[in-house]
């Protein structure tokens, strides 16, 4: 043997990965707000959880994700600190939805070889919008898999942990029927569906840096275009609607499995949630995807957003509110439709027949008047689609939801 063997010539360069943190830290440490005890680079991030000790019985939310092949798409572009936002978006926007304040975010990247620039960016995308939902960063691991993972290779994933008193909680249990459901705009393609998305490049042979009339940018810069973050304007919607018959009563965050397969998960057993098709104009990277893919419409509806990244399911009298509150903070809101009563015959025949929501509109209702001015579909082409009713979703024991009318696509 011509030489002695140790960490760095088995594949792994402990010297990188110091430089990583030390190239990172700085972007951690802003991250950090006043519950954060101790600095960056302990065995364990600790926060003071004394904020509990006012409530009558806190439960804690966790949540685990990543951000699927669209890693893929920003290894191909060499572009690493975009994915970092799609990682909170996941992870974070998950616990809300029970209502529940993040606590604290831990990461973990694993990669062939670690390249502490690549590492650094990736840290200081998941940093950045860490301090957007003010959720600190407390810890995270970067492990190097030398003749597991090719050199180029990383994958990334996170954890969260938020707090909840067990009366402000929201979810199926607070749903009614009369309710209104309303969606807020998603950013794009946010970090599902990129299976699919990958198979159309590929069939359709586009390369990412290809421009696009349609995007006004490259189709790369579109498709790496970060999740949007809803977990601020979600909370701001807790405290000011409140919980109760008037309020905010579940919120649904739209990732794998699309609209249908997420909403019902939160809409109870007896009651179904109707969704007006034509209520909003699907974005174009929506249906870039199924002309070039040619995928159909139930397919984009099973695997994509289709231009909704959250819906709120609030009290009739506060749904005005609730969209306010979403373009208070820049993010386009509109009614989707109602929960009404599923049993009998009442969800399959608003599927078919249309949503209560088209009636109310053509009778000058200001709820949708309010939507209407908000989200125009002025010159939009309607796509053709058959009404769906779409229950049992992921495993759960819920209600249904009916979509019908037909798709605005610009």
């Amino acid at each position: 043997m011509s030489e002695h063997l140790d960490y760095a010539t088995a594949g792994v360069d402990t010297a990188a990965g110091d430089r990583a943190v030390e190239l990172m830290k700085n972007a951690i440490s802003r991250t950090h707000n006043s519950t954060v005890v101790g600095a960056t680079g302990g065995f364990a991030g600790m926060v003071d959880a004394s904020a509990l000790l006012g409530m009558t019985r806190p439960l804690l939310a966790t949540s685990t994700d990543g951000v699927g092949t669209k890693i893929a798409l920003a290894q191909a572009l060499d572009i690493h600190d975009t994915i970092g936002q799609d990682l909170v978006g996941m992870v974070v926007d998950d616990i809300v939805v029970v209502g529940a304040r993040p606590l604290l975010m831990t990461d973990y990247i694993a990669c062939g070889k670690v390249v502490p620039e690549k590492i650094a960016a990736i840290v200081h995308g998941i940093a950045q919008a860490c301090e957007q939902v003010d959720c600190p960063l407390v810890g995270g691991e970067t492990a190097e898999h030398p003749g597991v993972m090719d050199p180029d290779d990383y994958d990334i994933a996170g954890a969260a942990t938020g707090v909840v008193d067990a009366d402000k909680m929201i979810g199926p249990d607070r749903v009614r029927e009369g309710d209104a459901v309303i969606a807020l705009a998603s950013s794009g393609l946010h970090s599902n569906g990129y299976s699919l998305v990958r198979r159309v490049l590929d069939i359709s042979g586009t390369s990412l840096e290809s421009q696009c009339a349609d995007f006004g940018r490259t189709v790369g810069e579109e498709l790496l275009e970060p999740t949007r973050l809803y977990t601020r304007v979600c909370l701001d919607m807790l405290d000011s609607l409140g919980v109760d018959e008037g309020g905010l009563h579940a919120l649904s965050h739209v990732t794998g499995g699309g609209l249908g397969a997420n909403l019902s998960r939160v809409i109870p057993s007896g009651l179904c949630a109707t969704v007006d098709r034509g209520s909003w104009t699907v974005p174009a990277v929506f249906e870039w995807v199924r002309r070039n893919g040619d995928v159909t419409w139930d397919a984009l509806e099973d695997s994509l957003n289709l231009g909704v990244g959250m819906v709120a399911v609030v009290g009739q009298s506060t749904a005005d509110q609730c969209m306010s509150l979403a373009a208070d903070a820049g993010i386009e809101a509109w009614v989707l439709g109602e929960v009404i009563a599923s049993e009998g015959s009442a969800a399959e025949r608003t599927a078919a027949e249309g949503s209560s929501v088209e009636r109310t509109a053509a009778e000058g209702s200001s709820v949708e008047h309010t939507a209407a001015a908000g989200h125009a579909t002025t010159g939009a082409a309607l796509s053709t689609s058959q009404p769906r009713l779409i229950c049992g979703a992921k495993g759960v024991d819920a209600g249904a939801v009916a979509l019908s009318g037909s798709y605005r696509v610009s």
